[in-house]
């Protein structure tokens, strides 16, 4: 059954069926050859997949997003990091990756952040005479850094699926998430000063440059949406489920009285974006529970961490080998799908070797979000792509050094567990 069961799913995989049905649907084909009788367990999975109260969680952290950047997040913060970095040489270079940091601290996601700031700043960025193929790999890889800074979904979805703390895995996305960016940061200055990227201020239209101060408000106000999910809560006010909500609730209150951007339609546009994206993800959720317990059945994760352990004791090299699997996984799949899928299957793996599961996840997130710029498939690249009209062959040329820049810290943080958990240790013991 398992080789039946790997070998339906990767044909349907290199079909490009959808992740989701290509799940369900090689669990079923499996079931209905080996034991027909079983088959109604296709049904029970897929429905006790997502039948969890920590899923509503994903449902709101998405909404969440959508609320804020319906209400016109993105240009608030981008003027705010104007206001901090932009006189810098290569200053909208810098901008560009600080505003994808304040961005994905409240969108969670990749995707959402490439978009909602390439957007703004690559057709700003061109008049400033950056080259496009250049401004376009900045905002590609800056846009990973929605996965890395908390409140992640990605991190959400890992700690639910793991069963690991939410707080820690959002606490511990904080350093690697602002070492990445100011590493960034750095590469764009470098880069910037050596092609002759001037100082450029960002160009903003004479309403906004009437009301600068308004602006840096409404900014200071997007950005406590962070601050109240994590301080509520590590404080106990509400759990992670219950933060979900509030921020759903404080995006929807900001965006309609205090940016007074967010009307009916643009709200209703939110909802339906939303609804859209939590679908999918719910699916692909409950078809990875069958998927997921097929491989249970058939005791895969335990042949996988006894065949490992029959050649190595070390975690060191298991951490090694897990990375170079994920580096491949994250360049193929999508995150979400990359989580739902491995993660019952690498848990049981690190745990054996000692390895904290919580630290693993970040990791792991850290793996999934290079991928986002990792050809063939790095999802930001073609988001960066379809954005600036550029090819993605000439963005992979401009995003290596991020690349590489981002593997060295991905090791780095592989083989210093302690600075990695420096904070969640801290704030759990407090």
């Amino acid at each position: 059954m398992t080789a039946l069961l790997l070998t339906v799913s990767a044909v349907l995989l290199l079909l490009s069926v959808p992740i989701g049905i290509g799940l369900g649907l090689a669990s079923w084909i499996t079931l209905y050859v080996g034991q027909p009788s079983r088959i109604m367990i296709v049904v029970q999975q897929l429905y006790s997949g997502v039948n969890r109260f920590s899923m509503i969680a994903v449902v709101f952290f998405i909404l969440a997003g959508e609320v804020m950047t319906e209400g016109g997040v993105s240009r608030k913060l981008i003027v705010l990091a104007n206001s901090l970095v932009g006189k810098l040489s290569g200053g909208l270079a810098i901008v560009a990756t600080l505003s994808a940091m304040f961005f994905g601290a409240i969108s969670g996601s990749s995707a959402a952040t490439t978009a909602a700031i390439g957007g703004m700043m690559i057709p700003t960025m061109d008049k400033a005479g950056y080259k496009r193929d250049f401004s376009a790999a900045v905002i590609a890889a800056s846009g990973y850094l929605g996965l890395l800074i908390p409140p992640s979904g990605t991190m959400l979805l890992y700690a639910v699926i793991a069963d690991t703390s939410v707080l820690e895995m959002f606490i511990g996305g904080i350093i690697p998430g602002l070492a990445v960016g100011l590493v960034f940061m750095v590469i764009s200055f470098f880069i910037s000063k050596r092609r002759g990227y001037g100082l450029t201020p960002l160009e903003l239209t004479a309403a906004d440059q009437g009301s600068r101060g308004k602006m840096i408000f409404h900014s200071i106000m997007a950005l406590l949406s962070p601050v109240i999910i994590l301080g509520g809560i590590y404080s106990g006010v509400f759990t992670a489920t219950e933060a979900s909500g509030v921020a759903t609730l404080y995006g929807i209150v900001v965006g309609v009285f205090v940016f007074r951007q967010l009307t009916l339609k643009n709200m209703f546009n939110s909802f339906v974006k939303s609804g859209i994206a939590s679908a999918v993800i719910l699916f692909l959720i409950g078809a990875s529970a069958v998927f997921g317990w097929l491989l249970t059945v058939q005791k895969i994760p335990q042949q996988i961490t006894t065949f490992i352990q029959g050649y190595t004791d070390s975690p060191y090299v298991v951490l090694l080998l897990i990375n170079l699997a994920l580096l491949v996984a994250g360049a193929l799949l999508d995150n979400v799908a990359a989580i739902t899928l491995l993660t019952p299957v690498l848990v049981p793996l690190v745990k054996a070797y000692g390895i904290d599961p919580t630290f693993f996840g970040l990791i792991m997130i850290m793996n999934l979000a290079i991928g986002q710029i990792t050809p063939p498939i790095g999802m930001n690249l073609f988001v960066a792509a379809n954005i600036s009209g550029v090819k993605v062959e000439k963005i992979v040329k401009q995003v290596i050094p991020y690349l590489i820049a981002s593997l060295i810290l991905l090791f780095f943080f592989t083989y210093n567990e302690g600075l990695v958990m420096f904070l969640p240790d801290l704030v759990m013991k407090k």
